[in-house]
């Protein structure tokens, strides 16, 4: 998370930060030390002058003719993205792909730890998703709840009629940054920070590029 220590930065740069932080630790994985910034731009589909000018927001990296030192970078990178810390989440909406992102178990080494699920299904509620989390009725979530699991912020995998309203009851609880991957706008003041994922959008994001491709 950007912590008032860099100017405005894009948000694609963000996003490519991302990108190489997991070639890199690849690149560890491998047995690597030292990357180069051709090799690292191969390896993450840009090229090398990218990198360096993304990294150039931050300060200065690598060593010119030797490259950068895998773990060092990584560190620099996660210190950036405010990754050097846990990041505690609750998810409201305990339906297929509220499933599938709890199933995913590169969060936690991500430094993403789930705090909290719920949904209002009482067929669900109760449900045993690990041995440390349930499904628990968010109509009952309070602030006795919200204080003792912390979050830091909130995934909202909701159906989109109820998505307004549940993110209005989460702000009253006081929770400041949301991420919506329910197939709805929602309306946030402007202290409040809300991203949205619109899968869909993405789909129709490549078709419209297959489409100039191929003539269609």
């Amino acid at each position: 998370m950007y912590r008032g220590k860099y100017p405005k930065i894009p948000e694609a740069t963000i996003k490519r930060l991302s990108i190489y932080l997991r070639c890199l630790k690849k690149l560890e994985d491998d047995g690597n030390i030292v990357v180069s910034s051709q090799n690292l731009a191969d390896i993450c589909c840009v090229n090398p002058t990218q990198i360096r000018k993304d990294l150039s927001y931050f300060g200065e990296f690598g060593t010119r003719g030797v490259g950068y030192n895998i773990k060092t970078l990584q560190e620099d990178i996660k210190r950036i993205l405010g990754l050097d810390t846990t990041w505690n989440i609750i998810l409201v909406g305990y339906g297929n792909l509220g499933k599938a992102l709890l199933q995913y178990k590169g969060f936690l080494e991500s430094g993403y730890k789930w705090v909290g699920i719920f949904d209002t299904d009482e067929n669900i509620i109760g449900s045993l998703v690990d041995e440390n989390l349930q499904v628990q009725d968010f109509n009952k979530l309070n602030d006795r709840i919200i204080k003792e699991i912390n979050p830091d912020f909130a995934v909202i995998t909701t159906p989109p009629q109820v998505a307004q309203d549940v993110v209005n009851k989460l702000i009253l609880l006081g929770i400041k940054y949301f991420l919506n991957f329910a197939p709805t706008k929602i309306k946030v003041p402007e202290n409040i920070l809300l991203k949205n994922v619109f899968i869909i959008s993405e789909f129709d994001n490549l078709v419209y590029n297959i489409s100039k491709m191929e003539g269609k």
